[in-house]
């Protein structure tokens, strides 16, 4: 099984428990508003097969200890699904931990395999409205509380993360509608709240193209630590 894949991360501490061999895949198909990799949307990339992956995650097995693993993310891992599938499968005859970053958007036959061997889902819940998912990022909220429901119905340890965007969801009350939601699904463990950045800036003037929240403001410190209470208390 071949998959494109942009590059990788060795030792990340960000990407699921513990220590992590990150894996960003190529494709994807939405044009979320905050994207941080827009170099990733394409289907270019290195061709590599499942084997080399793992064999390259298992170089550093020594330092994933109980917790950590390999992370498919992108991009959007979903758009290769196979792939994914097959990674994974290979990772856990090997006693890897596995950790899929997605935003739920798709929801096949396919993708269910993958869950069937996924240890924790990353779950990128962007909004809490059809009408802002639709604008800032280009599927539907629908599709992705289906996501949910489809994980929470199979018992799948669910991470639940969402990056604050000043005057689009960082009020209270949009922190409190998600803590809400995510009281619906046992599988979710856990909330995490991450600031806008806009390091990723030079990667569309790189490519030509305008970063959609390039006049918005970030949160700041106090306004992240405020939010983060509310979700997690």
């Amino acid at each position: 099984m071949i998959g494109k894949v942009h590059s990788f991360q060795s030792l990340g501490t960000v990407d699921g428990p513990g220590i992590r061999f990150v894996t960003f895949l190529m494709g994807c198909p939405l044009r979320c508003a905050c994207c941080h990799n827009p170099d990733l949307w394409g289907d270019g990339g290195k061709e590599y097969t499942a084997e080399q992956v793992v064999e390259s995650a298992l170089k550093y097995r020594d330092y994933f200890g109980e917790k950590g693993g390999i992370t498919l993310s992108g991009g959007e891992p979903l758009m290769q699904a196979e792939f994914c599938e097959s990674v994974f499968r290979l990772a856990k005859e090997n006693g890897i931990n596995t950790c899929l970053d997605t935003s739920g958007c798709v929801l096949n036959e396919k993708v269910k395999k993958l869950l069937d061997v996924t240890d924790r889902v990353l779950l990128d819940i962007k909004y809490l409205s059809e009408e802002l998912y639709e604008k800032y990022v280009g599927c539907s909220f629908k599709s992705v509380i289906d996501f949910l429901e489809y994980l929470n119905c199979n018992n799948i340890p669910t991470t639940v993360r969402q990056v604050i965007i000043p005057t689009l969801n960082d009020s209270v009350f949009d922190v409190e509608k998600l803590k809400e939601l995510v009281k619906k699904y046992p599988c979710v463990d856990k909330t995490e709240l991450l600031p806008l950045k806009k390091i990723c800036q030079v990667k569309y003037d790189n490519m030509g193209i305008e970063f959609p929240l390039k006049d918005f403001p970030t949160p700041t410190k106090e306004q992240m630590e405020e939010l983060n209470k509310i979700i997690n208390g």
